[in-house]
């Protein structure tokens, strides 16, 4: 890594540390503003108002840029809209501790788009799980709200992976403007049927104002900075940083509502935050014992090598050919087939 990468990645962290306290302090805001207007109408006023900073840059629009910047703002506006629905129900800083969750998804994810995942990774994943669920039995039942917020985890994950692929070909001004426009115009059409209704009221209740202009401004630079940040870090660091967030989560909510986690929410969190550890400890830090081959199974090896060779086979053919259409079709004399079985015993012995 240049000099040049290596200030640009430290820039990166900084940015998204900076991302994960704005979003600590929503969680309580978004959860008092949502008593007296819709989640729509809230993430419909934040938008045009963040968007006013950004318009200008849509002047550089091109088919590339609305394409990728439209998918980005589905997925922003599905998190943002799960996210707001599931705290009519549920405390902030048990959402925060769920959201927390896509440090755990993002490897998961990537194991299906064809990536290597470690096994500590789906051993976190199910503490993890675990964790939600000792949070979500807190009150004795299953929450809607502990749902809509899985529902939020997976589409910022989603969102994460997205955005790491589609920052190199983007300025992030205009990949930011794209976003939040997408995002408004479904708040809108969302909000529609009482929108109008809820701006009379705001204008004449001015106790939401500036928290809607806070949580506007909040907004615009945390859909901005992570598109600036994961040009140089990747997604399963971001979602490692994102890990911060619980914890500026329940400061803040402790702090502007007053809110505690129980017993079961503690023990809850703490699977959380172990499921997390232990989700980043790398295979190589555990010991591995390394058997030597003996010299009859290096000698093996090199015949089953050597068979492959001759044959054309490539390695992916298995040596125990067990069926006689597969061999076949291979064009394998039995005596053949019956020397690779014998080889591949010999290693396996």
């Amino acid at each position: 890594m240049t000099s040049i990468h290596k200030f640009q990645h430290t820039q990166g962290i900084i940015l998204l540390i900076a991302v994960t306290i704005f979003w600590g302090t929503t969680f309580p805001l978004v959860k008092e503003t949502i008593v007296s207007l819709s989640p729509g109408t809230l993430i419909a006023i934040r938008c045009a108002l963040a968007g006013l900073a950004f318009a200008v840059h849509l002047r550089d629009l091109n088919m590339r840029s609305l394409r990728d910047g439209a998918i980005l703002g589905l997925l922003l506006f599905a998190s943002l809209a799960t996210q707001a629905i599931a705290l009519e129900t549920i405390s902030a800083n048990r959402a925060a501790f769920i959201a927390s969750l896509n440090v755990i998804l993002v490897p998961l994810l990537g194991q299906l788009l064809g990536q290597r995942v470690l096994v500590t990774t789906f051993l976190a994943a199910g503490l993890a799980l675990g964790g939600v669920g000792v949070m979500s039995w807190e009150d004795g039942v299953l929450s809607v709200g502990d749902l809509w917020m899985v529902s939020d985890v997976v589409c910022y994950t989603a969102y994460i992976m997205r955005l790491e692929v589609v920052t190199p070909r983007h300025p992030p001004l205009l990949l930011t403007a794209v976003q939040i426009l997408i995002v408004g115009v479904l708040a809108t059409v969302w909000a529609a049927p009482e929108l109008i209704g809820q701006l009379e009221a705001l204008s004449t209740n001015f106790s939401n104002l500036i928290p809607i202009v806070y949580l506007a401004l909040v907004t615009a630079a945390t859909t901005w900075l992570p598109a600036i940040a994961q040009n140089s870090v990747s997604a399963q660091e971001t979602a490692i940083i994102y890990t911060f967030e619980p914890a500026f989560a329940a400061v803040f909510s402790f702090w502007l509502l007053g809110e505690k986690l129980g017993v079961r929410g503690w023990l809850g969190a703490g699977m959380v935050l172990a499921a997390m550890i232990l989700s980043q400890i790398p295979m190589s830090n555990f010991p591995i014992k390394i058997v030597p081959l003996s010299p009859e199974q290096v000698k093996a090896q090199e015949e089953v090598s050597e068979s492959y060779q001759m044959l054309e086979l490539e390695p992916s053919v298995p040596l125990d050919l067990i069926n006689s259409e597969s061999y076949e079709m291979l064009k394998l004399e039995p005596s053949v087939r019956l020397e690779l079985i014998k080889v591949a015993t010999q290693i396996a012995e």
